[in-house]
């Protein structure tokens, strides 16, 4: 099958397929007009890798897998190390994530008790710039931001 069967079928883009190709992921037969085609094999492959792609693997720990799998070697023992740092990697992120939630929460209660400005030139958005101050007594009666 040609890389936008296979795209269809796994349900990712062709250009993810075709940059799989290009680091040597995924190494499909070229045919006589010069098209990648993909085996069952390779169509395998490629399960494998958004498998572990969805588990948080990168592209190199992934290329790690595959080369000890080619080699006959087990893969697992690699895999088990490998999860270690990635489930820390998404623990942080996780946390960052919801840092990011609650600095939110808190500005969208600040911003509701603040007034509209207009920006004045050394000002963009009073409301991003002066998050953690109270600007409403900056703003005139126009809504223009005032300087001090």
């Amino acid at each position: 099958m040609r890389v936008l069967e296979l795209a269809r079928r796994e349900q990712v883009n062709a250009n993810t397929i075709r940059h799989y190709v290009r680091i040597g992921l995924l190494n499909p037969v070229k045919d006589d007009s010069g098209y990648h085609r993909f085996t069952a094999a390779e169509h395998k492959r490629l399960r494998f890798i958004l498998q572990a792609r969805d588990l948080g693997f990168t592209l190199d720990d992934i290329h790690t897998m595959l080369q000890a799998a080619e080699q006959g070697e087990s893969p697992c023992p690699t895999v088990r190390q490998l999860i270690e740092p990635r489930l820390s990697e998404a623990r942080a992120k996780l946390a960052a994530m919801q840092a990011l939630v609650e600095r939110m929460e808190r500005a969208v209660e600040q911003w509701a008790e603040q007034p509209d400005c207009v920006p004045c030139g050394e000002h963009i958005c009073h409301l991003i710039e002066g998050a953690d101050v109270h600007l409403s007594e900056r703003c005139g009666s126009r809504g223009e931001f005032q300087h001090d």
